[in-house]
């Protein structure tokens, strides 16, 4: 896994294109990853789940999110932790951007590891 190390540029991070309505570009560490997320409206994160603790970080737009049974309209300035192992999914009724942090890092987020099943028809 490459980890980075030292001083880094969010505008110097290389702009992966998820999908044609999905960008992001990440920072990855040895214990965690941060991803800034940049997505279209009408986006849709298909229900989910992964070992790794998520916290989110609303910066624009809104996004409808639902973590097990509890299902919340986010905009800017709302944050929130999603447990390991949880199940959630996401929908995007507005362009937005926003940071995901992980522990411990996503290897399927690693660039060359394709898109994600969830997100594949966004």
């Amino acid at each position: 896994m490459p980890v980075m190390t030292g001083f880094h540029a969010l505008r110097d991070l290389p702009e992966e294109k998820v999908t044609d309505k999905i960008t992001r570009r990440i920072l990855v560490g040895d214990k965690e990853m941060i991803v800034w997320w940049s997505m279209k409206a009408g986006v849709h994160a298909e229900a989910h789940r992964h070992p790794h603790e998520q916290m989110f970080v609303m910066f624009k737009g809104t996004m409808r999110l639902r973590i097990g049974s509890d299902t919340r309209e986010c905009r800017a300035g709302d944050v929130g932790v999603i447990p390991g192992g949880v199940e959630h999914e996401a929908w995007f009724p507005e362009d937005a951007e926003l940071i995901d942090v992980f522990a411990p890092p996503r290897e399927d987020f690693l660039p060359g590891s394709g898109t994600p099943a969830y997100m594949r028809k966004s």
